[in-house]
């Protein structure tokens, strides 16, 4: 690390330190465990030698683990040291957090109440999704939680010699634990298991955190100097909801079936439900008040009463529990009047989680009415934020499904109400929109309720029944969008209204026919982001569009943009700019109608697909495409690298919010007009993406795909519910995104993070020089161009040019592999000398965290790489029919993508 800046590294050394420890630990488990071989193996201390052979799968565990050991270390160094650097500098220390956020607004010129004014205006929803990413299983994910537990409780100094040997006899117990457990999925995970997984989340991670979250706005609102006061009622804070898409992601996933959504939508509601029980039970634990010691306002006497009476003998029995404690009682009659997660609501019950809040804040006024504020602050607050965040269905289920899935289940409808020209996929887009209007002026569904349909019909009208009877019981509060992933044109977003009409889905109105659930086009490859805005313009306009609106009283239209496909069609470079013209543009459409348009980021866990830093991402979107409103899905790994323990919990929430409210409050001081670098980087993006699909479709380029990466292993790996392919075609059209860069990485390629900048940028350099002299000097001041370069430059450090040679010799045919490997390797050399000419200096130096991070695992993932490469040839080798020799070296090559993605500490 010779010659780089001074850069604060003490969280990397405190890590070093910590994994030297939990290592340590490691190396004495195997060791009293008998195989003290294997920590040899690993480069760890040992003082025996267990004289066994060392299998294959064991040596590609113990590497997983260690790799897992050091992420743990690593997360709690980061996390710990925040805290030293806050402490030591100060509250607004840390960029993107509420701190240094307020004093960023305070120093632009926004007064408090300017700020206190925006921030009720903040909207933040993390949409958790269970794409096949996650390649650990939900029982190690526990194992590991445990012990960062253990590893957050050694950071105490107070222990006791004979307490810190307890303490790292835990761990010890923990690692073993981890190392008797195995470390792939035994079998597929169905659905309900990953509901499961992010249930978790939803009662035991995200309610705590919500309250830390809002404490550290109050803290760092008070040592801003900012006047308390305006920061007194739930209301006037940022807004924190979540949705998933675990049990309502249907696209191209034949296991999410209408009964897979009622389940989910049952347990979503059963979780919140509980989660609110557990908090209202300790909360009358805590609000012991005393008649006897304080007078009760008439007012929630007066109440007790009417409340008591109207619920009978469940609300004198709510009376009798605590007497002499109204305070206490009041809470006693709210969990009187909860719903039941499995019984229909009861005219008693609270109709919605609404109701709930009001009688809270009811509550906290009587507690202000005797002075009793710090215990509103510390003990009630919390808890009417989290029902405000959670209600009564813990997150929003939204409901995807493709386009062409819609138009299979319309041509059935039409078979079946006798139409000689049924084939809807074949029809011209003005004969689609002909019968849409047609049929969108009408009630009258195409078939009777009980009537059989093809399987795509079916399955459609089923899914929407479900939803019909969630409405009927539960109105719509725990149901979010009906998104059209490959919204290609308006027909693709007018077919849903029609399929909605045969489960009842659509209402009559003054202003015609209208939909209670929002229709959300999703556009996701380049071509479908470049006529997003016709689209959406026909869209908006559109009679059934604007009654929907209009019956739920919003001016708000959700679209959604996808980071994947685009970035797979065309590399990063042309995907990230398509997204940032495509925003700014679908907003002004939006203007135009005079509805915001709201933006929901499908963005992965990986570079490729729309990762990046938080704060970051935020400035790099178009001003006008934020308007304090954020909603983007968490996916696979990335759910729990930023969630799985408290303070990374708090921390990734509080960069989304506070990062929300910079960026949009900063955002409105900016100058609207286009940046004068926007026709060059159109340049670059046609450049680069031509040369990007040049390489795609290059002769044999499938071939190379097939054979220099490990993409039949991930195809066959026991990892999502969710198929790996959209329809099982063997295209590299139907692969999804997520299989594709999760392959990609594993071989060190990280191919679209990078390919097609280098050569674009030499291109800029030598046909206008003037251009990227203004490029170099904007590459640190405009935020779009500082997020390219920085995530083009993490692909580039994370890409490993020789161990890709090593993958690329598993191609068979020369006269496939040379060319296409040569051209790689030279796009890669002149990315990497294009960067380092604009940065001044090589990428080391630039990023010098994620250089030394890599450097330290490379001698070890070397060594899985060649065990990836040497059981991919012999298992590519064998015949169909050994079966058992095939399937041992699977599990084993499982295994290793499982270790590589570890140590790399990304998958797709």
């Amino acid at each position: 690390m010779a010659n780089l800046p001074s850069y604060d590294f003490a969280d990397l050394i405190k890590a070093d330190h910590d994994a030297e420890f939990v290592l340590t630990c490691f190396a004495e488990v195997l060791q009293e465990l008998g195989e003290a071989d294997l920590a040899a193996y690993l480069g760890l201390p040992t003082t025996a030698s267990s004289k066994q052979t060392i299998t294959p799968e064991r040596a590609i565990q113990a590497a997983s683990l260690s790799f897992q050991l050091l992420n743990m270390v690593e997360e709690n160094a980061a996390a710990q040291q925040r805290r030293v650097r806050e402490a030591a500098e100060g509250f607004n220390a840390e960029v993107g957090l509420w701190g240094n956020t307020l004093q960023s607004l305070s120093q632009a010129g926004f007064s408090a109440e300017q700020i206190a004014a925006a921030l009720g205006q903040i909207y933040v929803e993390p949409v958790l999704t269970a794409h096949p990413t996650e390649a650990k299983r939900a029982t190690m994910l526990e194992h590991y939680r445990r012990l960062y537990l253990l590893l957050v409780k050694r950071e105490n100094p107070i222990w006791t010699p004979l307490e810190q040997q307890a303490l790292r006899d835990e761990i010890k117990v923990e690692l073993e634990r981890l190392w008797r457990t195995g470390e792939i999925f035994l079998e597929k995970p169905s659905v309900a298991d990953e509901l499961r997984n992010i249930l978790h989340y939803l009662r035991h991670v995200f309610p705590a955190s919500l309250a830390t979250l809002d404490l550290r706005l109050q803290q760092a609102w008070q040592l801003q100097g900012f006047d308390r006061r305006l920061l007194p009622a739930t209301d006037q804070l940022p807004h924190v909801q979540f949705g998933t898409w675990v049990g309502g992601d249907r696209d191209g996933h034949p296991l999410v079936t209408a009964t897979v959504t009622r389940f989910a939508l049952h347990e979503l509601r059963r979780n919140a439900l509980e989660v609110l029980h557990e908090q209202l039970v300790q909360l009358v634990i805590k609000l012991s008040l005393s008649d006897r010691l304080q007078s009760p306002p008439a007012a929630l006497l007066e109440a007790l009463d009417a409340s008591a009476a109207a619920l009978g003998q469940r609300g004198q029995m709510a009376l009798a529990r605590n007497p002499e404690e109204p305070w206490r009682q009041w809470v006693n009659l709210i969990m009187a009047r909860l719903p039941e997660s499995n019984q229909p609501r009861q005219p008693w019950q609270y109709r919605s989680s609404n109701e709930t809040v009001a009688d809270l804040q009811f509550l906290a006024e009587q507690l202000n009415v005797v002075e009793a504020q710090r215990l509103v602050l510390n003990d009630l607050q919390p808890v009417i934020r989290s029902v405000q965040s959670l209600g009564f269905h813990s997150a929003v289920l939204d409901i995807r499904q493709n386009s062409k899935f819609h138009d299979l289940a319309v041509e059935q409808l039409l078979q079946a109400a006798g139409f000689s020209d049924y084939q809807f996929s074949n029809w011209s887009e003005t004969q689609r929109l002909e019968l849409l209007n047609r049929e969108l002026q009408s009630a009258r569904p195409f078939a009777h309720p009980s009537l059989e349909l093809g399987n795509e019909a079916s399955a459609v009208r089923d899914c929407y029944r479900v939803l019909a009877d969630e409405i009927a019981q539960h109105g719509t509060t725990g149901l979010g969008s009906l998104i059209i992933s490959m919204t290609r044109s308006l027909s693709d977003l007018l077919v849903v209204y029609l399929l909605a009409r045969e489960a009842g889905l659509l209402q009559v109105t003054e202003a015609g026919l209208a939909c209670v659930l929002p229709v959300v086009p999703l556009f996701e490859t380049i071509e479908d982001l470049e006529i997003s805005p016709g689209i959406l313009d026909a869209f908006l306009a559109h009679p059934v569009s604007q009654a929907s609106r209009a019956l739920r009283q919003t001016s708000v239209q959700q679209v959604m943009v996808g980071y994947s496909d685009s970035n797979k069609d065309g590399g990063i470079l042309a995907s990230l700019w398509s997204l940032y013209r495509a925003q700014g543009t679908l907003a002004a459409v939006g203007a135009k109608h005079q509805v915001r348009v709201r933006f929901f980021h499908g963005r992965g866990g990986t570079i490729s697909r729309g990762a990046g830093p938080t704060h970051r991402f935020l400035n790099a979107l178009p001003a006008a495409a934020l308007a304090g409103d954020l909603r983007m899905t968490e996916q696979g790994e990335t759910i729990a690298q930023k969630y799985a323990n408290h303070i990374t919990a708090v921390y990734n929430l509080e960069l989304m919010v506070a990062g929300v409210t910079e960026a949009t409050l900063l955002g409105s001081q900016r100058d609207q007009t286009p940046h004068s670098l926007a026709p060059t980087m159109d340049s670059l993006t046609a450049y680069s993406r031509q040369r990007y699909e040049n390489l795609i479709q290059t002769p044999g380029f499938i071939q190379f795909f097939g054979q220099a990466t490990p993409i039949d292993v991930i195809e066959q790996g026991k990892i999502g519910s969710r198929p790996a392919r959209r329809t099982g075609q063997r295209t590299l059209g139907d692969l999804r995104a997520i299989p594709w860069v999760f392959s990609w990485s594993q071989s060190r390629f990280f191919l679209s993070g990078w390919y097609g900048v280098g050569s674009s940028l030499a291109w800029l350099a030598e046909q206008h020089p003037e251009q990227f002299a203004q490029l170099k000097q904007a590459a640190f001041e405009w935020y779009p161009l500082k997020y390219l370069l920085t995530n083009v430059s993490t692909s580039m450090l994370s890409a490993d040019l020789a161990t890709m040679q090593a993958y690329s010799h598993l191609v068979e045919d020369p006269n496939v592999r040379q060319p296409i490997m040569a051209a790689i390797e030279a796009e890669f050399k002149q990315t990497q000398q294009q960067l380092e000419l604009i940065f001044g200096g090589s990428l080391a130096e630039r990023r010098p965290r994620i250089y030394r991070m890599l450097q330290g695992r490379q001698s070890r993932l070397s060594q899985l790489h060649q065990q990836q490469i040497n059981l991919l040839h012999t298992w590519r080798s064998l015949p169909s029919e050994q079966i058992p020799e095939r399937e041992q070296l699977l599990t084993q090559l499982l295994l290793t993508v499982n270790a590589i993605a570890s140590g790399l500490r990304t998958t797709g």
